[in-house]
């Protein structure tokens, strides 16, 4: 409620509207959150630093595993090469105001063939964040360069701090 005083309530008339401002306001805070582009810039690319970082690992550390850990460690970085395009190019659909014409991530993507993006995405989402558990409990995390270690705390903060400002503001909508 606003007091009589308020300089919004003389604006607006009256309680309600300016109740309704504010909710107007929320939504577009709410709806900034589910674009494409706060996605892409907060999980997506995140992800696709992780899957980088992993195959580059696999690929200092898998000389002795031979060829087929080399062949993983390609894989793994050519995955994350595309989905960092398709990051890319999925923000900048919704930055211009273009419909999607595909989705977020090479996975997501293959989902929509059995029409089931949603899924398939969620399955990269369980990858990628076991390619984190794999890199911390395997040790290799500590065989990080610099650069990578940079790379890893940027991806990682961006990634945290987005899923708890936006758990944050759900729950105080709920007041």
């Amino acid at each position: 409620m606003v007091d009589s005083t308020s300089p919004d309530r003389e604006i607006l008339g009256d309680s309600d509207a300016y109740e309704s401002r504010n909710a107007q306001k929320s939504d577009a805070i709410q709806r900034f959150f589910l674009r494409p582009f706060f996605l892409s810039l907060t999980i997506g690319v995140p992800f696709c630093i992780y899957k980088m970082i992993f195959g580059i690992s696999i690929l200092r550390t898998g000389t002795a595993g031979g060829s087929l850990s080399e062949a993983a460690g390609w894989l793994i970085i050519i995955w994350a090469i595309a989905d960092l395009f398709m990051n890319s190019a999925y923000s900048l659909q919704d930055l211009l105001h273009l419909p999607s014409r595909f989705e977020c991530c090479t996975l997501a993507q293959a989902g929509r063939f059995f029409s089931r993006p949603m899924v398939f995405l969620a399955l990269d989402t369980l990858l990628s964040f076991s390619i984190i558990c794999i890199m911390l409990w395997s040790g290799l995390i500590a065989t990080l360069s610099p650069v990578e270690t940079l790379l890893w705390h940027a991806a990682t903060t961006l990634n945290l701090i987005s899923l708890s400002v936006v758990s944050l503001y759900k729950e105080i909508r709920k007041f």
